[in-house]
């Protein structure tokens, strides 16, 4: 039941803002850098990759005809609407540098207020000077100094393309990044659980790639209704280094304010801990049978909606491969880089294999997620009951690490049945390509599961792993980076399946990592003392 009560603290609502604020920025000084290192980098090593693959006038004019004729390629990364260095930097990493912000900023919000609030902090913060709206203040402008670093970084590093376009675009990736951390303010005081608010934000944002992809394959001037629903669709449609349409920040700016709006509206008529659709209350008598149950009731969510985003990935990616053939087919630059990252069996099967291994890289980032709920669950006191009771350590971890590592297999699974779906030919290779990935998956969730049971403090480090893995996996075959700087990254020494051959020899050392890496995270934890 939703309570309207007064809170106890400052008559002034904003009283305690910049404390609050400094103490978000502190905690978050080692997340919010890495995201944003990895969405300026992605975006500013493109002018680079770009130069050498489309160095020539004919060369990109032929890149434009090709997108303008292929709906597949504009519903994944959206029209041209320039044939200079800084249109097609735009167009190539505008709309995925905007989604990552969105997904930083969401993360941010969600942290500093129901995070707060679900944990118990925010009602001893609020029992002194505080006032009621300064939370949320604090939360959003943490978002609004990550995003204004990231808009700043953008547009410098792109001046040398443009000054006008650069600040365009780094003004549409940070605008987007605003639209999606006030709406995760809105959910927060919505729902009752800091999981359930990630969740749903989202969830919109997966929405707003739909219809941003929906909008583009239908047209390829990005004038569909579908791509106007989208903020992605509006940060498309800002067109940088293309005759820029200033006002397309309007409805950016304007969301921002509207949803700002009312989330200080729902803010100010909710007590602490309360929300407006609160959690229903469970059975009588418990149904859960073990720390397994617990574990896959808490996880189940984040697991369904992986299995079925990878899914739908695997398809729209096996639909493109002889689509993107065609395209990288005359480019020998664009040939160059698909097998480097593929292999060199075949332009189709080095395409098939890179989408396996960018599959796997964003695998990664979910078994992350799923090994640091065991963090979660720790610092905000909920895993004391459960281990005060017949539960262990080890049994209450590996119920939360079987769905963390079986949940990576079954989304890997998933998407090589999309892919092979998608392309129609070659199942049981495209299947085993995905599948190849794992180990190196592992190997990244076995780094978090040391870091959580050896070094708590720094457990959130193993995004920033992740990060770095996603980011040489990225945009290094771009660059042409040197091998040494490749093989840093597990999923470097992984064979290029479908095309190239099966080598154990990777394979079960990588596995035999990550036994070793989550045995050292167990042992840790069940020797020092729980956090608090």
């Amino acid at each position: 039941m939703t309570a309207f009560a007064a809170r106890p603290g400052s008559s002034r609502p904003l009283a305690g803002t910049g404390t609050l604020l400094r103490f978000a920025l502190r905690r978050d000084r080692l997340m919010v850098p890495v995201w944003i290192a990895v969405d300026a980098l992605m975006v500013l090593s493109m002018p680079g990759a770009l130069e050498g693959l489309y160095g020539s006038p004919a060369e990109r004019a032929d890149l434009i005809r090709q997108m303008e004729t292929n709906s597949s390629l504009r519903a994944m990364v959206g029209p041209v609407f320039g044939d200079s260095i800084g249109a097609l930097t735009a167009w190539r990493t505008g709309v995925y540098a905007g989604a990552l912000a969105a997904v930083m900023s969401l993360l941010v919000v969600v942290r500093h207020t129901r995070d707060e609030e679900e944990s118990g902090r925010q009602e001893l913060v609020a029992s002194g000077m505080v006032g009621r709206r300064a939370s949320l203040t604090a939360a959003l402008l943490a978002a609004a100094v990550a995003n204004a670093v990231l808009a700043l970084l953008v547009t410098a590093g792109l001046a040398g393309q443009g000054v006008t376009g650069a600040l365009a675009l780094g003004l549409g990736i940070a605008g987007t990044g605003m639209v999606f951390a006030t709406m995760a303010a809105i959910v927060a005081q919505l729902t009752e659980s800091a999981r359930l608010a990630r969740g749903l934000t989202a969830a919109v944002l997966g929405a707003a790639f739909v219809l941003r992809a929906a909008g583009d394959s239908a047209t390829d001037d990005g004038s569909s209704p579908l791509t106007w629903l989208s903020p992605l669709g509006w940060l498309e449609n800002l067109r940088p280094y293309a005759d820029e349409r200033w006002w397309v920040l309007t409805p950016l700016a304007g969301a921002v304010a509207v949803q700002s709006a009312v989330a200080y509206a729902l803010a100010g008529h909710r007590d602490i801990g309360m929300s407006f659709l609160p959690t229903r209350p469970g059975p009588a008598t418990g149904r859960l049978r073990g720390a397994g149950a617990l574990a896959w009731r808490l996880q189940r969510g984040g697991v369904l909606g992986w299995s079925a985003g990878f899914l739908l990935a695997g398809a729209v990616y096996g639909g493109m491969a002889e689509g993107a053939a065609d395209l990288v087919g005359a480019n020998e630059g664009a040939r160059r880089i698909v097998e480097r990252m593929g292999g060199r069996s075949g332009l189709t099967d080095a395409f098939l294999a890179s989408m396996a291994g960018m599959l796997g890289l964003v695998a990664a980032l979910y078994i992350v997620a799923s090994v640091l709920r065991l963090h979660g669950e720790e610092t905000s006191g909920r895993a004391e009951p459960v281990l005060a009771g017949a539960v262990g350590r080890l049994r209450w971890a590996a119920g939360h690490l079987v769905i963390a590592f079986g949940g990576s297999a079954l989304i890997m699974l998933l998407a090589g049945l999309g892919l092979a779906a998608g392309y129609g030919e070659q199942t049981g290779p495209v299947l085993a390509a995905c599948l190849v990935q794992l180990p190196a998956v592992w190997v990244i969730g076995g780094v978090a599961v040391l870091l959580h049971g050896v070094l708590p403090r720094a457990a959130v480090a193993a995004w920033a792993v992740a990060g770095a893995v996603l980011l040489i996996g990225w945009v290094g075959p771009a660059l042409d980076v040197p091998q040494a700087v490749l093989d840093l990254s597990p999923f470097g020494h992984l064979p290029k399946l479908p095309g190239g051959e099966m080598e154990w020899g990777p394979v079960l050392v990588l596995s035999g990592l990550a036994v070793a890496l989550v045995a050292g995270g167990l042992a840790g934890l069940r020797r020092r003392d729980l956090s608090t």
